[in-house]
């Protein structure tokens, strides 16, 4: 009974901001599979861009950042505040028409962009440029907040991830 007692006063200490969602359902938006179209989208609700997510199938990694990062509805709020989000699986097939408007595969495009590994974060402004590039997962979720503020505020025009992480 203690022990019961003992778990259950830990549920109800658990932080609000701990809440947990599905990442497919309430980080990643479904895309028109058009990224012309996903920027128009991108400059009409006023966000700052459009982030993707480069990941692939068995990829440890990836699957650590879905479960312990974007699957918190901190997370989810704060970058669906600030950008679309959309998910590419570097070895999909599936058609995509990429930011100058060329038919591609989610393949191609990947490869186009140098992404050999996974996952890569990229974050692109509302004309399609690349603003920010991460290798790799991010270590937790302060840090992935982070990077998503070093873009929204610009930071990135100033330098790299890594000084303006070692000044906040």
């Amino acid at each position: 009974m203690r022990q019961f007692l003992i778990a259950f006063f830990l549920l109800l200490s658990v932080p609000a901001w701990a809440e947990t969602r599905d990442p497919v359902n309430h980080f990643f938006q479904p895309g028109f599979g058009d990224l012309q179209a996903d920027l128009q989208e991108a400059r009409k609700q006023g966000k700052k861009g459009i982030f993707l997510f480069f990941e692939m199938d068995n990829c440890p990694w990836c699957e650590r950042m879905k479960t312990t990062i974007l699957n918190q509805s901190e997370v989810q709020d704060d970058y669906r505040a600030k950008f679309l989000l959309f998910s590419i699986d570097v070895n999909g097939d599936t058609a995509l028409t990429d930011f100058q408007g060329n038919a591609t595969t989610e393949k191609a495009f990947a490869l186009g962009l140098r992404v050999r590994a996974t996952p890569v974060l990229l974050f692109f402004d509302l004309d399609g440029k690349l603003m920010a590039r991460h290798t790799g997962p991010v270590k937790d979720k302060a840090e992935f907040l982070l990077l998503g503020r070093y873009v929204a505020e610009g930071a990135y025009a100033a330098g790299p991830f890594i000084k303006y992480k070692q000044g906040k």
